[in-house]
């Protein structure tokens, strides 16, 4: 293991010099590549992401994190095989987009509220593309067709719900046990997941000025995170395109997918893709493929995430014992399984989204995309929290019907 470690520390070393040595060779590209990053990072990622994870910090301190997992423990467990705090990833995750997943996730790890096994697969399968940029950015910006919108992200959002399914069984003899919440199990749910979350609420003797500072400080934190990885990895594939090496990998993926009948055009998005999902999605959208390629080059894209929110991901969990193996080979299955569903579904989603949401859309595709990000991302957070309402609405109904029937069939 220490002999494994020692020859990655020299790769690693290797690669940082030759970005190096590219810096020096090649100072415009870097720079062009640094400027295109923290323009997609500030115009997009940031307005984008600020709202949830200052959201996701002030739900997790005041407890409602642990009023959900009490509550969604009957729901979450037998379906997806995760806590019941799980269900707060999971609607997080679907509204989102990358990395705010891996963070709330490291983040219940770090709170005891998760198994290790349970965090990675929480991470695996709630890790999702942004809705408003598959249905915007991609559909309309990309594509001036708000009628794809709902094919995109319909098999985005279906595949990782497929692979959530086949999840539970990963790591099924895992031995790690948590401590379960010390509530009365003879109370009705209801009161034991308050009585969890004001337990959890007498934990933080912090004011709440000062929890609100806090996650306002820890996003921003965040984010700058993710804005660096951004900007590094934009500056690496313009050094790699200068390379040569991105046509490299063109010829490599071309000895794969042209054999299966993908279209040679979407093999450079592919190629820019592996490392960062914007420009691939962009360059498939852009291509001379027929439709039905160029989008499921885009499910690929979008499902494997591009090593840049990869190492995103990564940065998220660096201070738990999650590893990335599994998150990884499920992004790959994503990406495999995005692509069926795309072909699956094409040909018969298309026009029936065209007629009902064309109408709703239709003065997107006149103008190009009015809507503010700051306001489609609000918009996605009030999405978010019709989404947790959702839920916890569905535990409660399920409790009392589950009362009911305990009421009923109880011996007289």
């Amino acid at each position: 293991m220490q002999k494994h470690q020692q020859t990655m520390r020299l790769f690693w070393t290797a690669c940082a010099l030759l970005f190096v040595f590219g810096m020096i060779t090649h100072p415009q590209t870097v720079y062009e590549g640094a400027v295109f990053g923290l323009g997609a990072w500030w115009n997009i990622v940031f307005p984008s992401l600020l709202p949830f994870f200052i959201v996701s910090e002030l739900l997790m301190n005041f407890g409602v994190v642990h009023f959900m997992g009490v509550l969604l423990e009957p729901v979450m467990r037998p379906v997806f095989n995760v806590p019941g705090a799980g269900s707060f990833v999971l609607a997080i995750g679907y509204t989102s987009g990358y990395p705010i997943g891996a963070m709330v996730t490291a983040r219940l790890r770090e709170q005891k509220l998760c198994t290790r096994i349970e965090a990675e697969r929480l991470m695996s399968f709630t890790s999702n593309s942004s809705p408003l940029f598959m249905l915007v950015a991609v559909a309309v910006g990309m594509f001036h067709n708000a009628s794809l919108g709902p094919l995109i992200a319909g098999a985005h959002y279906l595949s990782n719900l497929t692979l959530g399914l086949a999840l539970r069984f990963y790591g099924r003899h895992d031995r790690e046990i948590l401590p379960s919440p010390i509530t009365d199990r003879d109370t009705f749910i209801l009161r034991r997941a308050f009585a969890e979350m004001v337990r959890r609420q007498r934990q933080d003797n912090r004011t709440p000025g000062q929890i609100i500072g806090d996650a306002v400080r820890d996003a921003i934190n965040n984010l700058l995170n993710i804005g660096g990885f951004i900007i590094l990895f934009a500056v690496v594939i313009r050094l790699l395109s200068q390379a040569g090496f991105i046509d490299l990998v063109v010829r490599t993926l071309g000895l794969v997918l042209l054999p299966l009948g993908i279209s040679p055009a979407v093999l450079p998005a592919l190629a820019s893709g592996l490392f960062e999902m914007t420009t691939g999605t962009k360059l498939a959208a852009d291509s001379a493929a027929p439709l039905l390629h160029q989008l499921i080059a885009v499910a690929m894209i979008l499902a494997w995430s591009g090593l840049s929110v990869q190492a995103q991901a990564a940065s998220m969990i660096a201070g738990t014992d999650i590893r990335m193996g599994p998150f990884v080979l499920v992004r790959m299955a994503h990406a495999i399984l995005a692509a069926l569903y795309t072909y699956l579904m094409f040909g018969s989603a298309e026009p029936l989204a065209r007629f009902l949401l064309q109408p709703v859309f239709a003065p997107l595709c006149v103008a190009a995309l009015p809507i503010s990000l700051w306001g489609a991302s609000f918009i996605a957070l009030l999405i978010l929290l019709l989404s947790l309402g959702g839920l916890i609405v569905l535990a409660v109904l399920l409790a009392i019907l589950t009362r009911i029937r305990v009421f009923i069939l109880r011996p007289r």
